[in-house]
């Protein structure tokens, strides 16, 4: 050693406490926050008004923009839960810039999100209205697709339809077990109980007779729901019965088995989110789960229509995004292009096998959408020329409209094979896939806080609106 000692900068603890700092000064210009706090009061908020009485009964409630950006801004850096939100609220800066001195607590928070559930949907057209005159959707490709997102549910709170049997069976017994042994020493308690009645309920009993109640309550769901899919099924038994005899064909084969509106022994259902429903999830097995569906524009990523559902199928959600996307986009005021007569071209609409049906290919075209669905499954890795075979001929408008006539299922392969085709249907993966993994990989959402279709809806909604405001705020952020 020479002697010589490093010197370090000074540190007082205490000299940090006593500054006052703010946000403005120490915070980027161009944080999200001010531009929240920029945005969010100047959006057509009338929504969130409705919920509130105006006879002036009560204590004043918080305001409704700051509410509005506080929830906003959490959902759109990742922080979801209540509690940590109003923990953030006194701890992080960027949160103190948007509550200052009012403060809410946790279940305030909570309540907010779950009162104005229906106020979700206009906010988010509100923000698709902002991403349309910023010249951030184009209407050049919307891809459809869908993710599984866990529900708050736990797969130890639920129970197969089999053992529910079993169970109240079990349950009943036990019942008139313990209500013959109350008769049996009425006069013993009667003189051990002293002042009270005497007539109380056992807690013994009480658990009993509750849990034979949710039992009842799930039972009778899932057998409601069997009837329905039975009901569905005979439909569409004679849908076909009746096409078959209009064109005098004979049924092959055995006649079929009267549909059974019984629940299967194993259908499950969850006591804690009964309308959750276990789906498959990619290499995690199976899970509570919901199906999140989403409408993406090609040009910057920004969904144009978001829906939940609780089919684990897809084949079902293509009309009704469709639909969702062009009614989102009138009501957002976003001008469709047109051809020279002033009608609304279709918009190329991309989605993958999931997806496709005949019905559907009519019902996304009625609403004026032009499908691009794939009609079979393609192999991972495989080149686009096994994907997509090519034709030993041209595909033509004219050939294309021959061969819908005839197969609809070849009439859309042909169109996939055709370069326009090729080219919308190779961009849905980069369209639509990276929204999932922004949304569940960056910002951290893998799970719905809320419980129930409704709440749950409205959640993804705010997911999704948030996802576009930050496309909005990198995009303005970006013009010189």
């Amino acid at each position: 050693m020479d002697g010589r000692v490093k010197r370090f900068r000074e540190w007082d603890p205490r000299q940090g406490r006593q500054e006052i700092v703010s946000p403005e000064t120490v915070l980027p210009e161009h944080d999200l926050v001010f531009f929240l706090l920029e945005t969010i009061p100047g959006l057509d908020l009338s929504a969130f008004y409705e919920y509130y009485s105006t006879d002036g009964r009560g204590q004043p409630p918080f305001a409704v923009p700051m509410m509005v950006t506080l929830l906003v801004y959490s959902y759109s850096v990742g922080v979801f839960s209540s509690r940590k939100i109003a923990a953030a609220c006194e701890r992080n800066l960027a949160f103190l810039a948007i509550v200052g001195e009012e403060r809410p607590d946790f279940r305030t928070i909570s309540e907010f999100r779950k009162h104005h559930r229906a106020a979700m949907q206009p906010l988010f057209i509100e923000v698709l209205r902002m991403a349309g005159e910023v010249g951030m959707v184009k209407l050049g490709n919307f891809s459809t697709d869908g993710t599984k997102i866990e529900a708050n549910a736990s797969r130890h709170k639920a129970m197969s339809f089999g053992y529910m049997t079993k169970e109240l069976a079990r349950l009943e017994k036990e019942i008139a077990q313990l209500l013959d042994q109350a008769d049996c020493v009425d006069a013993e308690q009667d003189a051990a109980l002293g002042s009270r009645r005497g007539d109380e309920l056992p807690d013994e009993l009480k658990r009993r007779e509750d849990r034979l109640v949710k039992i009842r309550e799930a039972k009778e769901r899932l057998e409601a729901e069997a009837r329905e899919r039975a009901a569905q099924e005979q439909r569409q038994r004679d849908a076909a019965e009746a096409e078959r005899q209009a064109a005098g064909k004979k049924r092959r084969g055995k006649e079929p088995t009267p549909v059974d509106p019984t629940p299967e022994d194993k259908a499950q259902t969850n006591f804690t989110d009964p309308e959750a429903k276990i789906m498959k999830r990619s290499n995690k097995g199976f899970d509570y789960c919901y199906n999140a569906q989403a409408v993406v524009d090609s040009e910057h990523q920004i969904i144009v229509a978001a829906e939940v559902t609780a089919a684990a199928n897809d084949k079902q959600q293509a009309v009704p995004l469709a639909q969702a996307a062009v009614d989102n986009l009138a009501a957002a005021a976003i001008e469709r292009p047109r051809d020279d007569q002033g009608r609304p071209l279709p918009i190329p609409n991309t989605a993958d096998n999931g997806y496709y049906s005949e019905e559907n290919v009519r019902g996304v075209a009625a609403v004026g959408l032009d499908p691009y669905f794939a009609v079979g499954r393609q192999k991972h890795h495989a080149p686009a020329t096994e994907a997509i075979a090519a034709t030993e001929t041209p595909v033509t408008a004219s050939t294309s409209a021959a061969v819908a006539d005839e197969n609809p299922k070849a009439a859309m392969a042909s169109k996939l094979r055709t370069p326009t085709g090729r080219a919308l249907y190779a961009a849905r993966k980069h369209i639509v896939e990276p929204v999932f993994g922004q949304i569940k990989q960056v910002r951290g959402f893998r799970k719905f806080l809320l419980r129930g279709l409704e709440l749950v809806s409205a959640e993804w909604k705010l997911i999704c609106l948030t996802h576009n405001l930050l496309k909005i705020w990198r995009h303005v952020s970006s013009v010189p």
